[in-house]
């Protein structure tokens, strides 16, 4: 008696992007062996990689490590993967597909991941040489190799996908242009004054921003050189990017008769099948209820409802929401919920700090008792809370204005207990489908002991990447109740907080950020560990910042603050505030020279803003001369020590409060830290220096010096804490090499001294203990280590004016020394201010 043998199920997928791997990823997870036979299809000669960010691939990561899974993967899973080869043809009647290369292949059931292409406007000239789209790694490598012939680039769009082109630009070295036909920047995510906060931000980098712009033509032979608009202006420029929108790719589907949407796209019912019920469109090629899905993550849950239904199951794709957060150009941008929220149904609160950049707005229901959606431009890092308020309808607090604002009462982790607070069921990982139920579950059942432990096991975090903040948040939370110990790492690609790491560099005589993440990290890094790394080699080694080239961010990379209009500030430290007439002179010659912008500061120096890249090094070899030196208003280390005249003039004046403020001031400079400090030195109890606002205070007495430590000015004023009291001079540097010292080695990535104290269990008497009673029995070497950076202090322009290599680096194209031609001044109050 013959038994007759299931055959496994065919299924075709044509498309290897992102949802289309997933697909594969989740069908062979979840299938039982020999059950499906999988055949993909891709155009690209490469297998899937991540789109979403794509813009690393400019500034240095690889194709590879941008690829989703190698080759051998689908070998493994027993995937028949064909690169470089197009699908020409789908025959429904015989359910067969024809490739380019003429070969034929069944199937029981085919997956349309087509995903989209660049929409390119019918723009004349847009076919001329060094107009690319933003869309492959192909595209990438085009621009790439075209940009050293151009100097401006102009992109064609000013959304998600524009704004991610003009990063490109901008990591490439080019003065970039972004143009937009609507009226504000991103006008389905942001309203109109979120909108024009970000373009402040975008313009304060140097990007020039064009509102309500139709472009008519572009012209030059053979390649780009000038560009027209609609209401008759031009701009010349020698590259242009478009990244206009996506168009769906449903031309296969066209000619195998399927139904599409009215103005393109694959329509599909809410299990994704198309009017065919052999055949499933998914990503960004489906039309689902009149919509268009451009994010990955409703593409994933799409993949994971076909799944589910061709295994046997039953799920429905019921839309998604398209909230989201991103970092543009070093800008946090995020809206959630409903973000326009109509004025009729519901109440908005806004937060709007034009001086840093920050808008805030939250819509709250009628009734007052639900948060409905919200932008964030400038600080996004409550989104994920703020979203699962919205998602789980959890009740608002009392003041709802305590999301944006922070509470009354303190740090709070915005609506309810925090994140322990949401249910189960509340999604975290939308990419991924994972709820916090899942996540919590992972860790309580041992599987799981850290962030990159969750992401293997459930898959969290390993899509857009939003969601690993919650996820990190939650791992903690769920240790903490387990009665575990909670490790708190840098980030997901180091296993050692900031205070290990920066043992295990001193130890190891650790050099570079590579060697650091080659033996004792794993991944490529990320924007939270590389600035990180950067401060705990200037704070071991005290060595020229520059040699962190690859990890440095703009300030630290000329040694210059980037102010608006894309130019820079030239900031000599003038110790105590005491400067010589022949000094100033020199600081009036040059400013006048090289037509700088001067300010005379709230921390006692001469600020000169609006230098080119370019005339840095130049205008720094003549204040070296004059005898100044960096005053390191770029890093995040010792600004000024400010003082009052003190004893010398004062009438009140008990102590020589300005020959203390230039001792301190030029034992602590270029001291790198995890956040900028400030100091203060008062002669009397008048308190003209502000010493009590600094990070460290010094205010006379009749015996001697009260010594005040952790306090800060800005967004959250924190007067300092009295410290020691009636200290002689040495005694008072003594505590404060320590003091700082302990800071450097202790503190949290981007913690001022007041967060730290704050966070500090036992406070300023453990402080008190450590550093007066060596409780720790580590006062020595905070004696020493501290000698060792004085001792190596070495002035960081000087070097780099000194050095013909460096100096070098000092330009704004990486193909021609000339300068900018975008930048512009107007005159105000006599001197020039930036035109953006």
């Amino acid at each position: 008696m013959s038994r007759l043998v299931a055959q496994p199920q065919r299924i075709v997928v044509i498309g290897n992007g992102m949802v289309g791997y997933k697909f594969c990823e989740k069908l062979v997870a979840k299938a039982q062996p020999g059950t499906i036979q999988i055949t993909v299809f891709g155009e690209e000669p490469r297998p899937a990689y991540d789109r979403v960010h794509l813009s690393a691939y400019f500034s240095g990561t690889t194709a590879e490590e941008l690829t989703m899974a190698p080759v051998e993967w689908y070998a493994e899973n027993n995937i028949n993967l064909h690169l470089g080869e197009l699908v020409t043809s789908v025959d429904a009647a015989t359910q067969t597909i024809t490739t380019h290369k003429g070969e034929s292949i069944s199937y029981d059931k085919l997956i349309l991941a087509t995903g989209s292409s660049a929409f390119v406007p019918p723009i004349n000239g847009v076919e001329k040489e060094g107009v690319f789209v933003y869309r492959t790694i192909e595209d990438l490598d085009a621009m790439l190799e075209y940009a050293p012939k151009a100097r401006t680039a102009a992109v064609i769009g000013g959304g998600l996908l524009g704004l991610e082109a003009a990063k490109a630009a901008v990591d490439m070295g080019l003065t970039t242009h972004v143009i937009e036909f609507a009226s504000r920047l991103m006008p389905r995510q942001l309203d109109e004054a979120g909108s024009d906060m970000l373009k402040r931000k975008l313009e304060s980098l140097g990007i020039s921003i064009y509102l309500n712009k139709s472009t008519t033509a572009i012209l030059g032979e053979p390649g780009v050189q000038k560009m027209l608009f609609a209401d008759g202006s031009e701009l010349e420029v020698d590259m242009i990017i478009v990244s206009a929108g996506i168009k769906p790719r449903d031309e296969l589907a066209i000619k195998a008769g399927l139904a599409v949407g009215p103005r393109g796209g694959i329509l599909v019912n809410n299990t994704l099948q198309t009017s065919d019920a052999a055949i499933y469109a998914i990503g960004e090629s489906a039309l689902h209820g009149g919509m268009i899905y451009g994010l990955v993550a409703p593409g994933y849950d799409m993949a994971d409802t076909v799944v589910t239904n061709l295994l046997g199951g039953e799920k429905t794709f019921k839309g998604f929401d398209m909230s989201t957060k991103l970092k543009l150009i070093g800008v946090d941008v995020a809206s959630f919920g409903d973000a326009f929220a109509n004025p009729a149904t519901s109440r908005s609160i806004v937060f709007e700090d034009k001086a840093k950049g920050i808008y805030k707005r939250i819509n709250i229901s009628e009734d007052g008792k639900y948060l409905v959606g919200g932008i964030l431009v400038g600080d996004a890092g409550n989104y994920n809370m703020l979203l699962q308020t919205v998602q789980n309808k959890i009740i608002l607090p009392q003041d709802p204005e305590d999301l944006i604002l922070g509470s009354r009462g303190g740090a709070s982790e915005s609506a309810g207990a925090g994140v322990m607070s949401l249910p189960d069921e509340a999604l975290i990982c939308s990419c991924e489908n994972v709820s916090k139920g899942d996540i919590c579950s992972s860790v309580t059942d041992g599987t799981c002991t850290d962030v990159a432990g969750i992401k293997k096991c459930t898959k969290a975090g390993t899509g857009c990447g939003g969601c690993v903040p919650m996820v990190n948040d939650l791992l903690h939370a769920t240790l903490k109740q387990l009665g575990k110990e909670v490790k708190k790492v840098l980030c997901e690609h180091f296993d050692y907080s900031r205070q290990e790491l920066l043992d295990i560099v001193k130890v190891n005589n650790i050099r570079s950020y590579d060697e650091l993440l080659h033996n004792h990290g794993r991944g490529d890094g990320c924007e939270v560990c590389k600035p990180a790394v950067a401060s705990i080699m200037a704070s071991t080694w005290n060595e020229l910042i520059l040699k962190q080239a690859t990890i440095q961010d703009t300030n630290d990379r000329y040694l210059a603050n980037i102010q608006k209009g894309g130019t820079y500030s030239v900031v000599p430290r003038i110790a105590g505030g005491e400067i010589t007439p022949e000094k100033l002179i020199v600081i009036g010659q040059v400013a006048a020279k090289y037509g700088l912008y001067t300010k005379i500061t709230g921390g006692q120096r001469i600020d000169m803003f609006g230098a080119r890249v370019d005339q840095l090094p130049d205008i720094w070899e003549e204040l070296i001369n004059a005898g100044f030196e960096s005053g390191h208003a770029y890093g995040k280390s010792l600004r000024t020590v400010k003082s009052c005249v003190g004893s010398t003039w004062c009438r009140y004046g008990l102590h020589d409060s300005v020959g203390f403020a230039i001792r301190v001031e030029e034992r602590y400079r270029g001291l790198r830290s995890p956040h900028k400090l400030k100091g203060g030195v008062s002669g009397c109890v008048r308190e003209c220096a502000e010493a009590q606002s600094k990070d460290f205070g010094i205010i006379a007495t009749e015996k001697g010096w009260n010594l005040y430590i952790c306090g800060n000015g800005g967004a959250k004023p924190q007067h300092a804490q009295l410290f020691a009291t009636d200290l002689d001079t040495e005694t008072c540097i003594k505590y404060l090499d320590r003091f700082l010292m302990f800071y450097i080695k202790t503190a949290e990535p981007l913690n001022r001294t007041a967060t730290w104290l704050n966070k500090m269990e036992g406070g300023l008497e453990y402080l008190r203990q450590v550093i007066v009673e060596d409780s720790l029995g580590i006062c020595a070497d905070l004696d020493r280590e501290m000698q060792f950076m004085v001792d190596t202090y070495a002035c960081e322009w000087k070097e780099v004016v000194n050095n013909p290599e460096l100096r070098q680096r000092f330009q704004h194209f990486i193909n021609t020394p000339e300068p900018d031609p975008s930048i512009r001044f107007k005159p105000e109050r006599g001197q020039k201010v930036p035109i953006v």
